[in-house]
């Protein structure tokens, strides 16, 4: 592990015949090694070419104030997105095989949004492993993007150092079987969505949503949201800003006229013989 961090060092400081080679501190070596050597356990392999996966693990407020010569894992994320929409709809095509494209869309939009991706990463602790400017420690909405990006990143790293299939694995490992552990697998949360969808259907005019109520400092509010329909309330929902509100305030209504939309699958059931292959 030392001998390909050394490399890697080597490596990095020769990117570019413009650049000036980097004599990297004692400190930042060590700390390098301790976090690939914690990596190798996370995605359960060894590591060919540590040089993918610093990028996939240095976010753009880390190489920018710093003189370390690295490079954004921006990049990589890119890379990462399309391996990852491309595994999570193949396994969705194999899983649910009389299903439409318009259901695995909303599917896949589920497991790979940044919300789930975030998720994901915080249960395999990716933050630690990064490299980050203390700047976005404190501030939770930037933490969500950084580590949902690097997840993303992350799997562009190992698809181009160790290929597709231990790219498959670990997606299957960090973000597919997270969210089979409930065994209620899928849930189409567009509530607002559904309702608009069963107010067409029987002729009604569209869902109205109205703020009948605020609560809490400004930093902290709660708002109260009813939903009408040609002047009918449906429902009712609170949130910590409106457009949770009015999801909340669909749902009410939709589980009021009973019509709220779920796909409950036990993991047990799919059968995708071959996929992991």
């Amino acid at each position: 592990m030392k001998l390909r961090l050394i490399s890697f060092l080597r490596r990095l400081s020769l990117l570019s015949s413009k650049k000036k080679f980097v004599n990297y501190p004692n400190e930042f070596a060590k700390l390098l090694t301790q976090k690939l050597s914690k990596l190798e356990k996370l995605i359960g392999f060894k590591i060919k070419d540590p040089t993918f996966y610093v990028k996939s693990l240095t976010h753009r407020s880390y190489s920018e104030f710093n003189d370390f010569n690295l490079r954004s894992n921006e990049r990589l994320e890119f890379l990462g997105d399309a391996v990852l929409n491309m595994v999570i709809a193949e396994y969705l095509f194999k899983a649910f095989p009389n299903e439409d494209e318009g259901f695995l869309t909303k599917i896949r939009a589920q497991l790979v949004n940044r919300a789930a991706l975030t998720a994901c990463a915080e249960k395999i602790n990716l933050f630690e492993l990064m490299l980050v400017s203390t700047n976005f420690v404190n501030n939770p909405k930037g933490i969500q993007s950084i580590i949902s990006n690097a997840m993303e990143a992350l799997i562009g790293a190992i698809y181009l150092d160790a290929g597709l299939p231990k790219s498959r694995e670990f997606i299957i490992k960090a973000v597919l079987e997270p969210s089979l552990q409930d065994k209620i697998f899928l849930v189409d949360r567009n509530f607002k969505s559904q309702l608009l969808e069963f107010a067409q259907a029987n002729k009604l005019n569209n869902p109205q949503y109205k703020i009948i109520n605020e609560e809490g400092p400004h930093h902290n509010k709660e708002f109260t949201i009813e939903v009408f329909i040609d002047d009918v309330s449906y429902g009712c929902g609170k949130g910590k800003n409106k457009k949770s509100a009015e999801q909340n305030a669909a749902q009410d209504a939709l589980m009021k006229i009973g019509v709220v939309k779920k796909k409950a699958v036990n993991p047990e059931e799919i059968n995708i013989t071959g996929f992991e292959n």
